[in-house]
């Protein structure tokens, strides 16, 4: 049986030099796993990279998995803080303008270095870390099921709790897919049509009528 990879740290870097160290060996390893893949990363490539010595790096982590870990956790920081400082204002929106938004911000946080994303959704699995990932779905479900309850006179589905996982469910595979396969969906150029057809599958379902054909769930416990 092959050896589970470490993936936690060896230590925290508390001084601010030793900070910069971490700092410094996170974007090395972002760099090599761009340019080169997981394979040809090393450590000791990454360590040159960084500018420290191999013996600096395995002080504070044990392997190149436990770095690839550290640039998933960092990426996936800078992707939150994009969403939630653009979410907050979607509740008091109409489900039209709220849904958009909620999408171009889907499109927004895949647009954070794109090449990083790409690669690091085929390493996420081979590290085994997903516990970031699942924690960023959970915010956004929590968010958009949050939204549907204090919107649901606007609304002509009734179970919330599916209708949450149906929409961010989709959304996120849509501009996932779009980054991993076409990424000139995600460019100045194609993103607002890629926005607005997303939106409008979105929307349709929520208001339970598109193209003349209602949802089983806007069907059920409607007066005949």
């Amino acid at each position: 049986m092959a050896r589970k990879p470490l993936t936690k740290p060896r230590k925290v870097a508390s001084q601010e030099r030793s900070r910069s160290t971490v700092d410094a060996l996170v974007e090395a390893t972002a760099r090599i796993l761009v340019k080169d893949g997981f394979d040809r990363a090393s450590t000791n490539r990454i360590a040159e990279v960084a500018g420290v010595s191999v013996g600096s790096l395995y002080q504070y982590f044990p392997g190149k998995e436990a770095l690839v870990v550290a640039v998933i956790e960092r990426h996936q920081q800078e992707i939150m803080q994009t969403v939630r400082c653009e979410l907050a204002e979607v509740l008091a929106q109409p489900v039209e303008k709220a849904v958009r938004k909620l999408v171009a911000v889907a499109v927004k946080a895949h647009r954070v270095d794109p090449k990083l994303h790409r690669v690091l959704a085929e390493q996420i699995p081979r590290v085994g870390k997903l516990e970031k990932v699942e924690s960023f779905n959970r915010e956004n479900y929590t968010l958009f099921r949050t939204y549907l309850q204090s919107h649901q006179d606007e609304l002509r589905v009734n179970d919330l709790e599916l209708a949450s996982f149906i929409c961010v469910t989709s959304i996120e595979a849509l501009t996932h897919n779009a980054m991993l396969h076409n990424p000139k969906m995600l460019s100045d150029d194609s993103m607002e049509t890629l926005v607005e057809e997303v939106a409008c599958l979105v929307t349709g379902y929520l208001k339970g009528e598109q193209n003349g054909v209602q949802s089983a769930g806007s069907r059920r416990h409607r007066p005949d």
